[in-house]
């Protein structure tokens, strides 16, 4: 699995989340203390997550960060 394809996929499924849930990405940005054009490099699959922020957007998202990697096959 390349790198660009996990960041990809985590993004995806941060976005499908977050849509679900109804909020903008400034909503979720705000919810998890980060900034918003954070959460939309994250969506976009070009920026490369800590495990700190992980938490933090699993949290706002109030799912499991395992969730967050539970990609379709």
């Amino acid at each position: 699995m390349a790198a660009n394809n996990i960041k990809s996929m985590f993004g995806n499924t941060v976005r499908t989340i977050r849509l679900s849930m109804g909020i903008s990405q400034e909503e979720l940005a705000f919810l998890c203390g980060l900034h918003r054009t954070y959460i939309s490099d994250i969506e976009r699959g070009t920026r490369n997550v800590s495990l700190e922020n992980i938490a933090k957007i699993a949290r706002a998202l109030g799912v499991s960060p395992k969730d967050l990697f539970d990609f379709p096959n």
